[in-house]
């Protein structure tokens, strides 16, 4: 997910919690996620996305989600088609300016 370098602005305290990661499979099942979860200076949970299975590379079956630390499979999504993050559109005022 790091490699997406959502554009965070460092001036803005918490910035990286606006942030969401959505993610599709293939099957049709998909996840909204947040950086803030994920981020180290608040949840710090795992979210991996596969694209090997013990060396051998998912490219026919397509890459995986997984967040290990889920009690059930839900977040789980298989043959990913797409991958968005971007900051969420949460209706109410403006920011402050800087």
């Amino acid at each position: 997910m790091a490699d997406a370098r959502p554009d965070f602005d460092v001036r803005r305290r918490r910035d990286s919690s606006h942030f969401l990661p959505a993610v599709a499979g293939g099957d049709g099942h998909h996840t909204v996620l947040s950086w803030g979860e994920m981020g180290p200076d608040l949840g710090a949970v795992p979210a991996l996305l596969a694209t090997t299975l013990d060396g051998t590379p998912l490219d026919p079956a397509g890459s995986r989600l997984v967040v290990p630390t889920d009690r059930c499979g839900a977040r789980y999504i298989s043959a990913i088609t797409s991958v968005w993050v971007g900051a969420s559109l949460v209706p109410g005022p403006e920011p402050a300016p800087l």
